[in-house]
């Protein structure tokens, strides 16, 4: 004969006040973050469908498309020519300029790109393919210049990863200094990463924030749930990542805003798709992609072209820095499908949930940047003083390493 409802409940009450204090504590933990997965995963879940189903364009943009590309050619081909194409078609071939520079690509990123050129043809857009035949192996072969160039612990001289990227960044940029003295204007410089996406992502990205922002940024997978661009992200303070897992962020600022599925805001991010006004290319700032200076940078310290542009930019403080978690990329196509689920689903079930937001604690408690980042601003503060004027706006950007191009790509030392 079963207990009545009542007696039930009346043995559970007396179990329950029967535990010790310890006991007591580790079940109201359990109950409170049982219930804290649940109103977070409804909350990301409805926040990312209001996000997409505000993401219409009810008037043209004007986007110019800025990509590098290098030894690409299989994502170029699966997925990334026609997301291109189709994102063109979406914007309106009128309002867009597609800039891509490839350079020294051994497999046939080449053969892609042309493809691609001729698929854009038939659209009408303007365009400029630049199929750089320099190999990184004649790069390093080649004398040393007067700057990006940078002596390594054998004594030779090595040519530096970040300027050498920031140099072709702002070829890609040049048709849209050309058309701005020829009075074209765009409103979004869109930089595309060797991404997979699709043009309601990228609709999405520029709507990041009512399209208040100084950059709005993609969240990047190569290996789902870990997310990928570590050396160009950082958090509200300025702070690398906690746990690569989801909700990733040491700042609370960060963390609150990713944990309800809004627009993060943090001090530099990248991660795979990034939307700025163009404005800030072409207006009074005219900003540039650069590394540190080669005198900083020998102090063994690098940091990513793709934060300092962040740094440089007096907007990034007024109208702020985002990076939008409803626009999640991959750089395979099994990365993208697994952070899209099918039939509706959230993308973050209640167990990573759980799973993360612990380890994410455990992380933050257990572990601190401020001797990385203490030893960083010794290192800056030690080369300011060393010559009048010197400044590093990007302190935060920087981390304890030296990157150098080598023959087959690039090798920290």
């Amino acid at each position: 004969m079963k207990p009545k409802p009542a007696a039930r409940r009346s043995r559970i009450l007396r179990t329950l006040l029967s535990r010790s204090p310890l006991q007591k504590i580790a079940l109201l933990v359990l109950i409170w973050t049982i219930i804290e997965a649940h109103i977070i995963y409804y909350r990301v879940a409805r926040t990312e469908r209001e996000s997409r189903a505000r993401a219409v364009l009810h008037e043209p943009v004007r986007v110019y498309i800025a990509s590098l590309h290098w030894n690409n050619e299989e994502i170029l081909r699966s997925d990334w020519n026609k997301g291109v194409v189709e994102l063109v078609r979406a914007l309106g071939p009128d309002n867009v300029f597609v800039s891509v520079y490839e350079s020294g690509s051994w497999d046939n990123s080449k053969g892609a790109l042309r493809e691609l050129d001729r698929e854009l043809e038939k659209t009408g857009v303007r365009k400029k393919i630049v199929l750089d035949e320099t190999t990184h192996a004649e790069l390093v072969a080649s004398p040393p210049g007067e700057e990006g160039w940078i002596t390594v612990p054998n004594g030779k001289k090595a040519l530096r990863r970040i300027p050498y990227l920031s140099r072709l960044r702002n070829l890609s940029l040049q048709p849209l200094l050309d058309l701005a003295e020829n009075g074209t204007t765009f409103d979004h410089v869109l930089f595309l990463g060797d991404v997979v996406f699709t043009t309601p992502d990228i609709i999405t990205l520029l709507k990041t924030n009512n399209g208040h922002y100084a950059a709005a940024c993609s969240l990047d997978f190569s290996k789902p749930p870990l997310f990928y661009d570590t050396f160009a992200l950082r958090d509200a303070g300025g702070h690398e990542h906690a746990t690569q897992t989801w909700p990733y962020f040491r700042s609370a600022k960060s963390r609150r805003a990713i944990t309800r599925g809004e627009p993060v805001p943090v001090s530099s991010c990248w991660n795979g798709i990034v939307a700025m006004p163009a404005s800030a290319f072409t207006g009074i700032q005219r900003l540039k992609f650069r590394g540190i200076r080669d005198s900083l940078a020998a102090s063994h310290l690098e940091g990513s072209e793709c934060c300092l542009i962040h740094a440089d930019n007096p907007a990034s403080r007024t109208r702020g820095v985002f990076l939008n978690p409803a626009v999640r990329v991959g750089y395979k196509r099994g990365a993208y499908d697994a952070v899209h689920p099918p039939d509706g689903k959230s993308w973050l079930s209640l167990s990573r949930i759980w799973l993360g937001m612990w380890k994410n604690r455990l992380a933050r408690w257990s572990t601190t940047p401020w001797f990385k980042e203490r030893q960083v601003r010794g290192l800056v503060r030690r080369w300011e003083h060393e010559e009048e004027g010197r400044e590093e706006k990007g302190g935060f950007c920087l981390i304890n390493e030296m990157q150098v191009v080598v023959h087959n790509g690039w090798a920290h030392l």
